[in-house]
């Protein structure tokens, strides 16, 4: 009813129920956001509602390759940005500010503040108080003439030049939105750009970056203000892309036991930035124009839920396996991690002396049950991951 979970008094302890309870809930959440896309994008092309698993996805999509094959010359080119996963940074400090209240510690963790640096062991986003390390790790805020790495943001074209974006300007060859007023591009440019590019990813940028330009830290462009967005040797503040540790108090013999509850409650609450699709195609020629409005009014469906699903797909891949867009950021995985500390928890408990005697009769069943609620999670992860993996093998390559 309050949503607190004091079960053995201690918050060391009672911080893995609560992790317990948010990735039971982050599942099930991910699960039924799913079932509803899916079965609104199944109502947009026809398929009768049924059970959302992988069988019936598979028949969704088989429909939906149909209806591009149908009108579509050459097939459907997508445009994919994978999205940002992070656990919450904000969760973790408050679960050691309160875990360290009990402890008697001095806090020194300022929420009202925004947060603290913490001990990132993924890519650091900001400010890194070491070394910052990696392939374009150096982050120079722009404009920046002459970015020599990848540039996020807006890039000015020093000259015509193909553009992996929003084309502003003119384009020698077809464009896909053109101003009536002006004649300029405004859209996806098939030749070259004259003008600007609005990029769809981190690009190469012949002229002047307008966002950020990302370097290699012995670049000469890596002077005066730059942050870290690569490994960070040293505390990070900002946001940390894969596991991290809250700070802890030098002072407070408690504050370190307090850490991996405080860090098992940040990556039971990890989100994803929604991913970037674009979806780009030809019709067929002799389409009369109410076959092409249609078309295109499906083809907002399946792009618009598309997003929502493969987001979706990545937090649940994030929370089971660790990996985001390909890449193990996680190590090990939030879900697997948290059910190794809840085991060990489990068979050890009843030693424990901070525990009063009296709670042991509450507390060892609730660690067998949040050790099985774990286990009933992992069959609808392994569930809902597979009919997510057949819905995303009709956008993405692989």
């Amino acid at each position: 009813a309050t949503g607190q979970l004091s079960i053995s008094g201690v918050a060391r302890f009672d911080g893995f129920f609560t992790a317990v309870v948010l990735a039971r809930g982050a599942v099930n959440d991910i699960h039924a956001d799913f079932e509803a896309e899916v079965l609104a994008l199944a109502a947009v092309y026809g398929l009768p509602a049924g059970e959302v698993g992988a069988p019936y996805v598979r028949d969704l999509t088989a429909r939906i390759k149909e209806d591009l094959d149908a009108h579509l010359e050459g097939g459907l080119e997508v445009r994919y940005t994978p999205p940002v996963c992070q656990a919450s940074v904000s969760a973790a400090l408050e679960a050691q500010a309160e875990c360290e209240a009990e402890g008697e510690c001095e806090i020194e963790i300022d929420l009202d503040a925004g947060g603290a640096a913490v001990e990132c062991m993924g890519a650091c986003a900001g400010t890194c108080a070491g070394t910052c390390s990696g392939a374009g790790s150096c982050a120079i805020a722009a404009p920046t003439v002459d970015c020599d790495g990848g540039c996020e943001g807006t890039c000015e074209l020093a000259s015509d030049a193909a553009c992996d974006g929003t084309c502003h300007g003119t384009c020698d060859d077809a464009c896909s939105a053109v101003d009536e007023a002006s004649g300029e591009c405004h859209g996806r440019c098939a030749g070259l750009c004259t003008g600007s590019c609005e990029l769809a990813t981190r690009s190469a940028c012949d002229g002047t970056c307008h966002g950020t330009c990302f370097v290699d830290q012995d670049s000469p462009q890596c002077q005066g203000e730059v942050a870290c967005a690569g490994a960070c040797e040293g505390s990070c503040e900002g946001s940390c892309q894969g596991s991290f540790a809250p700070p802890t108090s030098d002072d407070c013999e408690a504050s370190a036991d307090c850490q991996a509850q405080a860090s098992a409650q940040a990556e039971a609450s990890l989100t994803c930035t929604p991913p970037g699709l674009e979806l780009i195609y030809s019709f067929k020629a002799g389409l009369r124009a109410g076959e092409q409005a249609a078309f295109l009014a499906r083809l907002d469906a399946l792009e618009l839920r598309g997003a929502a699903i493969l987001q979706g797909f990545a937090r649940l891949t994030a929370l089971a396996t660790g990996e985001v867009a390909g890449e193990v950021v996680f190590s090990p995985p939030p879900l697997a991690k948290l059910g190794d500390n809840v085991d060990v928890l489990t068979e050890g408990i009843d030693q424990d002396i901070n525990i009063p005697t009296g709670r042991l009769p509450c507390v060892i069943p609730a660690f067998q049950e949040a050790a099985a609620v774990l286990q009933a999670t992992a069959v609808t992860v392994s569930g809902t991951l597979e009919a997510q993996a057949a819905f995303a093998s009709l956008l993405l390559p692989g």
